[in-house]
């Protein structure tokens, strides 16, 4: 049988996650990912997605010890990173940095502290390349704050406020897993030749580099600027959807209802009603956008994905669009990472046929 992409083909039995596009439901572990989420940190979740349960207290001490230790970079990595140079996509740094992770200590781990280790490196490499990249001096971690607080703290050089940390928080642990998408399958690719962790990490950084998968949601990010306030949202969309303009944000390849992810983020902004005006904004615009598509194309049920929230919680923390796949990428790491060991416990290499069609 020949498919195009593999599209609907399947290759691969998991027990991480689930996306059905129909119902509007994503699910990590069997869980609904609204309930899956709920209270809980970014390294619960990616806990849950590794081992398929919650940490205990004490599970959670270890491992948000762990998250620490691996902020510290083994030294050629750091060195390797500020020889690289500053003029190509930060993406292409982050693999060739991720490629060059290797030292005695890491391959002695089990599979899982691999993943731990991969997962709170690259947020690291992340915001040291982008720093360097600008000119800026390199801010070291900080062991008072969680990984995205860190992130940001790394990012930015001062303490971040609170609604971005919960805001970004959200984002991440809604996207660290989504099926079987273009860089989850490279990974898993990759780890079935019995190739290592990190070459499968590479491999998805890679994937996700490209604009069809990755692609930063810079589209919605001109949009909230065009908008700007709540009484320019109907002469702008009005203006856009006379013209046969697409409205970015609304709409999904997959989901033929509401994106539970934006469900949720819609939520979390709700929650930090009044904390930062571009959160506000989306609220507020999402709502009025929804009306007038409804009302100027019946019938096509548009709904917000989550690349909508995505972008507002980037504008809110005035992240440049530089950063928007590098951030994705740390958290879809963790999907990948728990691919690569379900993969390595049940492995045969994946090894598809073609069909010659040339003279």
């Amino acid at each position: 049988m020949f498919q195009k992409g593999l599209k609907d083909v399947v290759a691969v039995q998991t027990k991480i996650a689930s996306v059905d596009g129909e119902k509007g439901e994503l699910r990590y572990r069997g869980s609904l990912v609204e309930e899956a989420v709920q209270d809980k940190s970014f390294e619960e979740t990616a806990y849950f997605l590794w081992h398929g349960e919650f940490p205990t207290e004490e599970q959670a001490y270890e491992l948000n010890r762990q998250f620490i230790k691996y902020r510290t970079l083994p030294a050629h990595v750091a060195k390797v990173a500020e020889e690289l140079p500053v003029n190509v996509p930060l993406m292409d740094n982050m693999r060739t940095l991720m490629s060059a992770y290797y030292d005695g200590e890491y391959v002695t781990l089990s599979p899982s502290e691999q993943a731990i280790a991969l997962t709170s490196a690259l947020s690291v490499m992340t915001a040291m390349l982008y720093r360097l990249q600008n000119g800026y001096e390199i801010i070291h971690p900080n062991d008072g704050f969680g990984h995205v607080a860190n992130y940001l703290w790394m990012l930015l050089g001062e303490e971040p406020a609170a609604a971005h940390i919960e805001a970004l928080e959200t984002y991440l642990k809604l996207t660290m897993e989504h099926g079987m998408n273009a860089s989850t399958f490279a990974a898993r690719v990759t780890v079935s030749t019995e190739s290592d962790m990190v070459a499968a990490v590479t491999s998805a950084l890679g994937t996700m580099k490209g604009p069809l998968h990755g692609g930063a949601p810079s589209g919605v990010i001109t949009l909230l600027n065009e908008i700007s306030t709540a009484d320019d949202i109907d002469s702008v969309i009005s203006s856009k959807l006379e013209a046969g303009e697409k409205i970015m944000g609304f709409g999904h390849r997959i989901y033929r209802t509401e994106d539970p992810r934006s469900i949720l983020l819609r939520g979390k902004c709700l929650e930090l009603q009044g904390s930062d005006p571009w959160l506000d904004l989306a609220v507020v615009a999402e709502k009025r956008i929804i009306q007038l598509l409804n009302e100027q194309k019946p019938g096509r049920a548009l709904y917000t994905n989550v690349e909508f929230y995505a972008a507002a919680i980037m504008r809110s923390i005035d992240m440049p669009p530089a950063l928007f796949t590098p951030t994705f990428s740390i958290a879809r790491i963790v999907g990948w990472t728990a691919h690569t060991i379900e993969q390595q416990q049940d492995n045969v290499i994946f090894r598809p046929q073609s069909i010659y069609v040339g003279n």
